[in-house]
């Protein structure tokens, strides 16, 4: 267990490994921006869960190489990932920006993938109700470039993520920034010194290269989606704070209604940091 380094097409990609080495796959996408090390504060309960744990920088975030990507280019580096480990049967799992990816990978890789779990993760913008009249100009921007500009869509994106890139080496002033956005509906997590911490390590270390990986996820998943989700025939959890303002429940109710084999789990008077508070009984469903 640990991290090594897979190259695909001659790109370099991050790759990070918890848990039991020996225990049932869980192949993760993290969050935008996040990286690689989202969920290193489950290490230990993935190894009590017997659940091995394998997550990666998608292009631009942390350690993997740059390159443009969509919903499906990131599963087949999954696929390749899991060929690289011996893996012939796994669960996907994503969190926020990542939970679109998980789902492509069961788009993508069929039958091999047992069940789907995304936390708090957006469902298509251009068909969840309500989605496209909440997004900010900037964005609106971005997207009138899709689908015949995607590099210029993605560098669009970024606009306004220049603060963010700034103090991803101050951990004081970033947090007050991540309080400003999930002080309401996390406080719980926010809270917690060990968590907060956590937080601002993981996005810290996905900013690592700038703000280019998140513009390329807002072109993979705010824009058109390149997989059909018709195809995903397997279990997917979805779980949602009620009172998540950052990804609405809307979406995970859009996506119940429009996958063969949904379960929603609203959890009442919560936001945005789900896994945070449920990653044992998450590992769990997806593999047991």
């Amino acid at each position: 267990m640990g991290e090594c380094e897979v190259v695909i097409e001659g790109r370099a990609i991050s790759v990070r490994e918890a848990g039991d080495p020996k225990g049932s796959p869980v192949l993760y996408f993290h969050g935008t921006p996040g990286s690689r090390l989202d969920l290193d504060f489950g290490d230990q309960a993935a190894g009590d869960l017997g659940v091995r744990l394998i997550s990666f920088d998608r292009p631009g975030y942390g350690r993997s190489d740059p390159a443009p990507f969509g919903l499906r280019s990131v599963a087949e580096d999954g696929r390749e990932i899991a060929d690289r480990l011996g893996l012939d049967r796994l669960a996907a799992f994503g969190w926020s920006g990542g939970g679109p990816f998980a789902l492509a990978a069961a788009a993508v890789m069929g039958e091999r993938v047992s069940a789907v779990g995304v936390a708090s993760g957006p469902g298509p913008f251009q068909q969840v109700p309500g989605a496209m009249e909440k997004l900010e100009e900037s964005d609106r921007v971005a997207l009138s470039f899709l689908p015949d500009e995607p590099a210029r869509a993605a560098e669009q994106f970024c606009v306004g993520a220049e603060m963010m890139v700034a103090f991803r080496d101050d951990e004081q002033t970033f947090m007050s920034g991540m309080d400003a956005l999930f002080g309401d509906t996390d406080a719980d997590v926010l809270a917690d010194p060990s968590l907060r911490h956590h937080l601002f390590a993981m996005v810290s270390e996905g900013l690592r290269q700038g703000a280019g990986g998140g513009g390329w996820d807002n072109v993979a998943w705010l824009g058109p989606w390149d997989v059909d989700l018709a195809v995903v025939r397997c279990p997917v959890r979805l779980w949602y704070g009620e009172r998540d303002s950052t990804v609405p429940v809307s979406h995970g109710e859009w996506l119940a209604d429009h996958l063969s084999d949904a379960h929603l789990v609203v959890y009442s008077g919560e936001g945005h940091m789900g896994p945070m508070r449920h990653l044992p009984q998450m590992l769990t469903s997806l593999t047991r």
